[in-house]
């Protein structure tokens, strides 16, 4: 028999399915405890990095860094050694395949679907390849739990409903917030790729001058300056259209002055309809980024 039965990557912050296996286990212990996964996967954040919740037939382990955490529902004889070499290994194939950014930005469940092949291959590696080939794997993560052992649940902690808690007043423990921010328009991404333009006409303008203004006097700095102020600061637009930012409209104004100010410097190195041009860009991006606002916080992610 398996060990382990189901594994899935979900994100901290929310819950938020990302991608899992396909468990082909229909007992009602089994689907009851698919039930309190899920109700886990909502408070990762609470949590430190490894965690158990053991049960009467099954045990839930987790393993989270960063946004991203992987969860198995494994038997009871599964070694927690082994549990969690696994989702070690899960947790690495994931990240290595999709950075924080894709994970940010993902909007609905199980976004990642074509990562299910890769759990099924690794669970059915850990499954049936003997452990004496992994020994050196699973005396590291022994080592590991013994310095830093993970906190340990039961199955009965995740099963949270209407603020109790096995018959005790539940204290509200809020997860991490999650700051999802309404869908990209069309006039957005067109921001975007001007934004794009504009920091790489600075960008070369400013090394190609720089390239050429090592032997001149320092009042070229000033204009060298005017073009990478600038190219910084259309990077940092494109940033805050896409990502969420405490007080976005301050740094938005600042941006906003910073590319302004360098395009009139520049005045004698760019003609009046390029300073516009540039000027212009900055205006739309600016406009764009305080007209995209938080999406009102949803009460089902749809898991």
């Amino acid at each position: 028999m398996s060990l382990i039965l189901f594994a899935c990557v979900v994100r901290v912050r929310d819950g938020l399915p990302l991608s899992a296996s396909t468990d082909f286990y229909h007992s009602q212990d089994f689907l009851e405890c698919r039930r309190r996964l899920k109700t886990l996967a909502l408070q990762l954040a609470q949590y430190p990095g490894r965690g158990s919740a053991e049960g009467c037939d099954f045990s839930i382990h987790f393993s989270s860094s960063r946004d991203v955490a992987c969860m198995a529902i494994c038997s009871l004889q599964c070694p927690a050694a082994m549990a969690f070499c696994f989702l070690e290994t899960l947790w690495w194939e994931f990240t290595a395949s999709y950075d924080t950014t894709c994970v940010g930005l993902a909007s609905r469940p199980y976004a990642f679907l074509e990562f299910d092949n890769v759990i099924q291959k690794v669970k059915w590696h850990f499954n049936y390849v003997s452990s004496t080939q992994m020994d050196s794997s699973f005396g590291k993560i022994q080592e590991e739990l013994k310095f830093q052992p993970p906190v340990v649940l039961t199955l009965e902690d995740t099963n949270v409903a209407n603020g109790v808690m096995n018959g005790h007043t539940l204290m509200h423990l809020e997860p991490a917030p999650s700051f999802r921010m309404e869908p990209v328009t069309a006039l957005g991404i067109l921001s975007l790729i001007l934004n794009i333009m504009c920091a790489a006409l600075n960008l070369i303008r400013g090394i190609h001058l720089a390239e050429h203004s090592l032997q001149v006097a320092h009042e070229e700095i000033g204009n060298i300056l005017a073009f990478l102020i600038p190219f910084v600061a259309c990077i940092f637009q494109c940033y805050l259209y896409l990502f969420y930012s405490p007080a976005r409209t301050m740094k938005v104004v600042l941006m906003l002055l910073f590319i302004c100010l360098g395009n009139v410097y520049l005045h004698g190195l760019r003609n009046l309809w390029q300073i516009l041009f540039h000027i212009g860009v900055a205006f739309l991006s600016s406009h764009q980024i305080l007209t995209r606002q938080l999406q009102d916080k949803q009460s089902d992610c749809g898991v």
